[in-house]
């Protein structure tokens, strides 16, 4: 066991970057079926059980290195009951001894109602569209409801925070994987260090975020980052906000992506979706510069089908090639100090911070952006002020 361990230990995700052909380094002109890494063809020979084995007891060590190896190699967690144990240590979801944090209070349905409680109804009426698939109406009900109360409780217990349309389609993979009972404080702790940027009063951080991938692209292929330059990274923006659950239908597959995106720090999220870009240079290419709303439209959707190891692997070695603090244009420096890309540089970070952490870190950088939000009316208000003045001027001359 102690051998296993080690060895899982070792399996960093920089195995997979040496792993490849140094002399031709990442070239995003290759084909989509780029070779996969000698490490990811040597994870074929660990069987599901021993691998368990090994998640459970870096589970039981606390041991974030290896579970991030983990996540990060091919398969994933597994199944849910391995996700079940592991999701809350990413999170530091984790009460005394190292149990797994649990929540049965009912104590909430008292606290005072959250502003965006009918929105909730209305987006969780249109949950579990896509699975689970094996169950009846009548179960399917009443998991609606479960993904009510758990979003409420959320929301009441953190009135701060602002509820998002697609904050829905993550919560309700975690309802599914951890239960009723583990679901509330790891979704609580997701809420407030992990996608805290997009509950902020205004999705302005969130469209910062996208601020990244040009530059990303523009390291990676500047060919392809000057083909589509004319189409702003809106298009990434569902993805993104809702870490693909909003896109992807199959629920073996973001159960499976969530494994990869909990185990490593915010920002992969937006490294991931370069890749996607990269992955389908060829088809983008075909499409006239001189056409942004079909390129819009392309980019905007995940490809069909969507070879979900192959884009993780890459995306390992695409986010150790060019990371964030050398991407051009100064793009790290526009993202706040306070912003989860930010706070989560070390994916280790978030299983240590606490639920006070985030809500220091999400009322500065609230008042950050109220500072901003005021100082662009003053600069609207001063080129209004000098309109006037210069007609003015003009009139009396």
């Amino acid at each position: 066991m102690d051998r296993e361990l080690r060895d899982s230990r070792s399996a960093t995700p920089s195995s997979y970057r040496r792993d490849l052909d140094v002399d031709q380094g990442h070239n995003a002109s290759q084909s989509p079926c780029r070779e996969p890494s000698v490490a990811r063809e040597k994870d074929l020979l660990i069987t599901p059980a021993d691998k368990v084995t090994r998640i459970l007891q870096s589970c039981r060590d606390n041991d974030l290195d290896a579970l991030t190896a983990l996540a990060t190699s091919l398969g994933g967690f597994v199944d849910d009951g391995t996700r079940r144990t592991a999701w809350p240590v990413l999170l530091g979801s984790v009460a005394g001894l190292g149990t797994i944090a649990t929540d049965e209070d009912e104590t909430w349905r008292s606290l005072p109602r959250h502003r965006d409680e009918d929105q909730v109804r209305l987006d969780v009426d249109r949950s579990f569209v896509y699975y689970p698939n094996d169950q009846s109406e009548k179960q399917i009900q009443v998991k609606k409801q479960e993904l009510s109360d758990l979003i409420t409780k959320t929301l009441r217990r953190r009135p701060a925070l602002c509820y998002f349309q697609g904050y829905h389609d993550i919560v309700q993979v975690f309802l599914l994987v951890l239960g009723v009972a583990r679901a509330p404080p790891t979704v609580e702790r997701l809420s407030l260090l992990r996608i805290r940027d997009f509950m902020l009063p205004s999705l302005s951080a969130a469209i910062s975020h996208l601020q990244l991938l040009p530059s990303i692209l523009h390291a990676a292929d500047p060919e392809l980052c000057k083909h589509i330059e004319g189409t702003q990274p809106f298009f990434a923006l569902a993805a993104t906000l809702t870490l693909y659950a909003h896109d992807i239908q199959e629920y073996g597959d973001i159960a499976r992506l969530f494994d990869f995106l909990l185990a490593h720090e915010a920002v992969v999220s937006i490294y991931l979706y370069a890749e996607i870009i990269l992955s389908r240079k060829q088809e983008l290419l075909e499409i006239d510069d001189d056409e942004p709303e079909m390129l819009h439209f392309t980019l905007s959707k995940l490809p069909n089908p969507l070879n979900l190891e192959h884009l993780i692997s890459e995306t390992v070695v695409l986010f150790e090639k060019y990371p964030p603090e050398s991407l051009p244009f100064r793009a790290w420096r526009s993202i706040s100090p306070y912003s989860v890309l930010k706070t989560t540089r070390d994916s280790r970070q978030l299983a240590r911070q606490t639920l006070e952490d985030g809500q220091l870190f999400f009322d500065k950088q609230a008042a950050q952006m109220r500072r901003a939000q005021a100082m662009q009316q003053v600069m609207k208000d001063t080129k209004r002020l000098i309109a006037v003045v210069w007609e003015t001027q003009r009139c009396w001359k």
